[in-house]
């Protein structure tokens, strides 16, 4: 489907927009006029969205800026938003995370894996926990280029009580035992909210899986699954 394709679609919703509830156009072209008319509907305070699905359909910065707009000018129903594999870079990520910040925003899932995030990217993230940490369940920033300096600081939104996330996916970001230190000494200090952590892909070393281990010895701990599969990684869309 291409942009013209979108635009039919989201002129039947805007006609009709308070029944449907999940929308997923993964894998399509949508282009700026598609990205645009979605945006639109998005807008209207009858429309009633709660998962949208935009995983892989080429979404650049500036497109996800308009995306942005439209949360924040209807924040309080979508649940689930999915931007994997998209170009969105940590100039694209940074407006989303704002909108995050707003206290109506009851995003519970975010995926932005895949999506040319570097550690700057992942501050704009960290950012959002801080300021609204009560609702996300749910965070996939796997394949980005986060590195250790990225982690660290999402640790320190991991250690607010009022966070309660039960996944994390951090596979492929290019963490080493450092930053693998960091999500367990965070863990460590909230340990009764993460449910699914998945390591995969990062050079953690025997200290990283070491400080894993004391992680999983605390009875408050409440992991039901780890994931720390060797992987050969890419980054690229």
């Amino acid at each position: 489907m291409t942009d013209e394709g979108c635009s039919a679609v989201t002129s039947a919703l805007k006609s009709n927009p308070s029944h449907l509830r999940d929308l997923d156009l993964s894998g399509n072209k949508l282009g700026d006029s598609g990205v645009r008319n979605l945006s639109d509907l998005l807008m209207i305070p009858q429309c009633q969205l709660e998962k949208l699905h935009l995983s892989e359909c080429r979404i650049t910065e500036e497109q996800c800026l308009i995306l942005t707009s439209a949360l924040k000018s209807n924040p309080s129903h979508l649940r689930d938003l999915d931007l994997s594999k998209n170009k969105l870079g940590d100039s694209g990520v940074k407006p989303l995370c704002d909108a995050l910040k707003d206290s109506h925003c009851k995003l519970e899932r975010l995926r932005i894996s895949c999506c040319d995030m570097t550690d700057e990217g992942c501050s704009a993230v960290t950012s959002a926990l801080k300021s609204n940490p009560s609702h996300l369940r749910d965070l996939d920033l796997s394949r980005n280029k986060l590195g250790d300096s990225g982690v660290k600081p999402l640790c320190d939104a991991l250690k607010d009580s009022h966070c309660k996330l039960e996944r994390l996916r951090l596979s492929c970001c290019y963490m080493t035992d450092e930053g693998c230190s960091a999500v367990t000494s965070a863990l460590k200090s909230n340990p009764s909210h993460l449910r699914e952590l998945d390591l995969s892909g990062n050079k953690l070393g025997d200290s990283g899986v070491r400080n894993l281990s004391d992680l999983l010895m605390i009875p408050q701990c409440q992991l039901e699954k780890l994931q720390l599969v060797s992987l050969y990684c890419t980054v690229t869309v």
